[in-house]
C-alpha cells in the first residue's frame, strides 16, 4: 500500500478563490477540502462589487491585483489552519480569469494599480488597429484561434501602452492572472503555457510561442514584457521559502498555472473529442476538445491551447449568473422560487422571448447593454424567469455550433448547475443528456488533477488523462434527458431567437 498524497489546486476567478485539495491513496483520488473566499465579503477594503471596481463607464471593468495577492495569503493560512499534517502535499497548480493583464515595474511593484479583466470591453479602437495590421480578422482567426476580441488581453495591452506611455515604460513584465499569483507562489518570475497565452490574439496556435507580427504590432517593446510559454505539464518551482515558513507548508512543485477554461477542461474529464462541458458561472461557457484546431469562421468562438497537448473549442457569454440574478432579483424571488417559476411555465414559454444584455454581451458582439423582450410582459415574474433560461441556453447552442460537435453529453459545472430546472432545459435545449460534475468548481479541481498529472511525469511514473480524471473528474449521479416534445418546440424556436437577435443588433 503506497503513502497518500495530496495536490492543491488553486482558481481565481471574477469574484473569488478557491481551493481544491485531492487525496491520492492507492491511486484513488478524493476531495480531502475545499474552500472559497469571496472578495468583496473576505477583503471590503478594496471596494470590488462582485469582484469588480464599480465604474461609470459600462465599457470598463479593472479589478484591483492586490486583492489577488491578499486573497492567496488568506487561503493558504486557511489551508494551514486545517491543522493536519501538510507533508503529503506534493503539488499546487492554479487556474485564473482569462485575458486579465497585470502590469509589473523592474522592482516588482505595480505600475498599474489596476488589471483590466475579461469583463472590459473599451478597446475597439485598438482591435481594429490590431487586426488591420496583421492583414484582417480572418488571418488573426487563423494564427491565434480567435479574431481579435476587445476582452483579450493584445487590445488592453496597446491601450494602455497608448494612454499612458509613461506608465507602459516603467512596465517590465506584463503577466496575465495565473502567471501573477503562480510567481506570487514560487516566489519569482512565473511562466505562461499555451492555454491561457492563447488567449491573448499574440500567441500561434501551430507553434505555441509568441507570433512576432502580432507582438510587434500591438505595443512597442512587448517582447521583452512578455513571460516565456512553456509546456502544460512544466514544473516552475517550488513554493516558496515565505510561505514555508509563514504557514509550515512543504517544498511542495508549483507547476505551471493555466486559464480557468482549458483547467476546466480536465476538471469535467473532457479528454475525448464528442462531449463537451456547460460551466454556468459569472459567465457562461460551452467548451470541448479538439484534436486539431478548428476556428470560428463566424467570428464568436475560439480556440485555445488544451493541457493535454490538443485544442480546446469554447464560446463564451457575457451575461451569465449576473443576467439570472438580475431577473431573480427582479422579482424578489430565491433560487427555489426561481425554479418554481420554470415548473410553473411551459417549455418554448408560449413564444415569449427576451434577450438578456444586461451588460454588454460578447457573443454576440453587443457594445451597448439593453433587455429586449418580445411579446414578454415584464410584469409576468415566471415567464421573465423562463425567458432568461432559455435565452441563455438556445443562444448558447446556436453559437457553439461551428464548433462541429454532434453534442449527446453535457458535463454541467458551475454555481446554477446544482439547479435541476435550469439543466432541464439545457437537456431539452441541446436534445442531449446533462449530468453534474461531482466537484463544483470544474477550473479548480482540474487544476489539482493537473498539479497529480504533471508531478507523477516528474517523478518517473507518468499517468495517463483517463487515470487522472477517473474518480472526480467525470459526472455522477443522475442525468437529465431531453424530453421529445419539448426538443420540437426548441428546434422551431432557435431559429426565432436567432432572428430576434438580428433585429435587435441590426436597430441599434
Amino acid at each position: 500500500m503506497s503513502s497518500p498524497q495530496s495536490y492543491l489546486g488553486l482558481d481565481s476567478s471574477t469574484q473569488s478563490l478557491s481551493a481544491v485539495l485531492v487525496r491520492v491513496a492507492d491511486g484513488c483520488a478524493s476531495v480531502a477540502w475545499e474552500h472559497a473566499i469571496v472578495f468583496d465579503d473576505a477583503l471590503p477594503k478594496y471596494g470590488t462589487r462582485h469582484g469588480v471596481l464599480p465604474s461609470d463607464d459600462p465599457a470598463v471593468a479593472v479589478s484591483p491585483p492586490a486583492m489577488w495577492v491578499d486573497a492567496l495569503e488568506q487561503m493558504l493560512s486557511a489551508l494551514a489552519a486545517r491543522g493536519q499534517d501538510l507533508s503529503t502535499l506534493c503539488a499546487i497548480s492554479g487556474a485564473a480569469q482569462q485575458h486579465g493583464s497585470v502590469y509589473l515595474a523592474a522592482d516588482g511593484g505595480f505600475s498599474r494599480a489596476v488589471a483590466p479583466i475579461w469583463m472590459d470591453t473599451s478597446t475597439r479602437d485598438e482591435c481594429a488597429e490590431i487586426t488591420a495590421a496583421l492583414g484582417g480578422a480572418a488571418v488573426v482567426a487563423a494564427r491565434t484561434g480567435s479574431r481579435v476580441f476587445e476582452r483579450f488581453t493584445g487590445p488592453q495591452i496597446r491601450k494602455f501602452s497608448e494612454t499612458d506611455p509613461h506608465a507602459y515604460a516603467e512596465t517590465t513584465r506584463v503577466h496575465l492572472v495565473s502567471s501573477f499569483l503562480a510567481s506570487q507562489l514560487i516566489g519569482s518570475d512565473a511562466p505562461l503555457e499555451p492555454g491561457d497565452a492563447s488567449g491573448m490574439n499574440l500567441m500561434d496556435l501551430a507553434t505555441r510561442a509568441w507570433w512576432p507580427d502580432a507582438v510587434e504590432a500591438t505595443a512597442p517593446g512587448l517582447a521583452t514584457r512578455l513571460p516565456l510559454i512553456v509546456p502544460a505539464d512544466t514544473v516552475i518551482g517550488t513554493v516558496a521559502p515565505h510561505w514555508r515558513t509563514r504557514f509550515g507548508l512543504p517544498a511542495a512543485r508549483v507547476v505551471v498555472w493555466t486559464g480557468d477554461n482549458p483547467s476546466s477542461l480536465i476538471g469535467t474529464g473532457l479528454i475525448e473529442e464528442g462531449r463537451v462541458a456547460v460551466s454556468l458561472g459569472t459567465s457562461d461557457t460551452i467548451f470541448g476538445l479538439m484534436r486539431e484546431p478548428r476556428v470560428d469562421n463566424g467570428g464568436t468562438g475560439h480556440v485555445f491551447g488544451a493541457p493535454t497537448g490538443d485544442f480546446m473549442g469554447i464560446t463564451v457569454f457575457k451575461n451569465g449568473s449576473l443576467a439570472r440574478e438580475r431577473v431573480r432579483d427582479e422579482y424578489g424571488l430565491d433560487w427555489a422560487g426561481v425554479s418554481a417559476a420554470l415548473r410553473s411555465t411551459p417549455p418554448g414559454n408560449h413564444g415569449r422571448l427576451m434577450l438578456p444584455w444586461f451588460d454588454p454581451e460578447i457573443t454576440p458582439d453587443v457594445r451597448e447593454p439593453g433587455v429586449h423582450r418580445r411579446e414578454l410582459d415584464p410584469a409576468d415574474a415566471s415567464a421573465n424567469v423562463r425567458a432568461v433560461v432559455e435565452a441563455q441556453m438556445m443562444a448558447m447552442a446556436n453559437h457553439s455550433a461551428w464548433m462541429g460537435v454532434d453534442v449527446r453529453d453535457i458535463h454541467a459545472t458551475g454555481g446554477a448547475a446544482v439547479n435541476d430546472d435550469i439543466l432541464q432545459v439545457m437537456a431539452d435545449v441541446f436534445n442531449a443528456r446533462v449530468r453534474r460534475l461531482q466537484v463544483g468548481n470544474s477550473a479548480c479541481l482540474g487544476a489539482a488533477l493537473r498539479a497529480w498529472h504533471a508531478d507523477a511525469a516528474a517523478s518517473g511514473e507518468p499517468l495517463s488523462w483517463h487515470d487522472v480524471t477517473r474518480d472526480l473528474g467525470q459526472p455522477a449521479g443522475r442525468a437529465l434527458t431531453p424530453r421529445p416534445e419539448a426538443v420540437e418546440i426548441y428546434r422551431a424556436l432557435r431559429g426565432r431567437y436567432a432572428e430576434f437577435e438580428k433585429t435587435a443588433r441590426g436597430a441599434r
